[in-house]
């Protein structure tokens, strides 16, 4: 069978975008075509997979969103696919990949009532609706299904078009090094100290991931932990707004914002502690790739998969609603804590079980089910 992969942007560091990639390679491997459409692509383009690349210009995002989309279906009208499966929200797929939150429960939740009606947000819930509404078919792959709630709440989506994904971490990509050396080598990385006390923070989107508040937790240390304390952001995301934060608040020789690294499984390792303080978040699978790195985590209950720090107890959660003060009291005892070694070792074990649930392969049997299940009705 022939898959159309819709995706906006493609860069190697994305979790979305890895995800992508796995699951193209496994149809490949089991016979099917795949070709995949972007607007932006950034790293190599493996062998026997089909990439367009269509770069769009305007002035708003949205307005280049819409393009690209035009574009796509456009090529994609020219020739037979099978299945029409979209890493973003748009009309016209057979299924979409379901790793961000619901946007407009976000909107009405997080955003005043003028943004409802600015264009941006109508063609961002427009998208949303097109996917999710009762009156469509889409199949929704879900990596998590603590948002189909939100989702049915707003467009009334049935129950039997989700599809659960088990969470993915791959042996490999997460093969333990070796604590000492893999501290020495996010210290070598950066030119910190034998001694520094690093907190790390990892994956693209520095907004919604919370590195604010990271940076202010880091500002309320005592000065004497300050000293030795580091924070390293890792990403896919322009770091200006949060370098000016760093530089008021006197903080440049103890924060380090950094572009995305392929070598972020083994800096997770390095780390003293991982966070994910995200404002909102389907899953974060950065919390299960450090709980995999056998690191001890702090992170916010708005996470999805927050859940399996608390089954696991691997670490500390800051709950609902979120208190910066409170915040910046787990942030001090997670350094102090005696228990890092308990949860980093609670949270490892629960990751090496959650590997043998999912060996990579589950959302391409899932798409080739639907899509012959889409053939057998037509």
């Amino acid at each position: 069978m022939k898959f159309a992969f819709i995706i906006f942007k493609y860069f190697p560091f994305g979790g979305m975008q890895r995800d992508m990639m796995r699951t193209a390679n496994a149809l490949i491997a089991s016979g099917h075509k795949v070709e995949v459409f972007a607007m932006d692509w950034q790293g190599d383009k493996p062998d026997g997979l089909v990439v367009h690349e269509l770069p769009q210009k305007a002035l708003w995002n949205y307005k280049r969103n819409q393009q690209f989309i035009d574009a796509t279906f456009a090529l994609i009208k020219q020739q037979h696919f099978d299945y029409i499966f979209g890493y973003n929200r748009m009309a016209g797929l057979d299924g979409y990949f379901a790793a961000d939150p619901c946007f407009i429960e976000k909107v009405y939740e997080l955003r005043s009532v003028v943004h409802r009606f600015l264009p941006r947000y109508k063609w961002f819930i427009a998208c949303e609706k097109a996917v999710f509404d009762q009156s469509q078919a889409t199949d929704v792959l879900a990596v998590s299904l603590t948002e189909m709630p939100h989702f049915q709440k707003w467009y009334g989506t049935q129950k039997e078009r989700f599809h659960y994904i088990p969470p993915y971490l791959s042996k490999a990509r997460f093969k333990l090094n070796g604590k000492p050396a893999m501290r020495q080598h996010l210290r070598d990385a950066f030119g910190f100290s034998s001694d520094d006390f690093v907190y790390l923070l990892t994956g693209s989107g520095f907004a919604i991931k919370g590195l604010d508040r990271a940076i202010l937790a880091l500002a309320s240390l005592p000065k004497d932990l300050l000293k030795t304390s580091k924070l390293v952001a890792v990403g896919q995301d322009k770091p200006g707004k949060f370098q000016k934060m760093v530089d008021k608040l006197g903080l440049e020789n103890n924060v380090i914002i950094a572009k995305g690294r392929s070598d972020t499984p083994q800096l997770m390792q390095g780390a003293d502690v991982c966070i994910h303080p995200a404002y909102r978040e389907n899953t974060g699978l950065v919390i299960l790739e450090a709980m995999a790195s056998n690191t001890p985590v702090l992170v916010t209950e708005s996470c999805g998969y927050s859940k399996y720090v608390a089954e696991a107890d691997a670490g500390l959660i800051c709950a609902l609603p979120f208190s910066q003060t409170h915040f910046n009291s787990q942030f001090l005892t997670i350094r102090q804590s005696p228990e890092k070694k308990r949860w980093a070792d609670n949270g490892l074990q629960l990751a090496e079980q959650l590997m043998q649930e999912n060996d990579g392969s589950a959302e391409a049997e899932i798409l080739i089910k639907l899509a012959l299940e889409k053939k057998s009705k037509t």
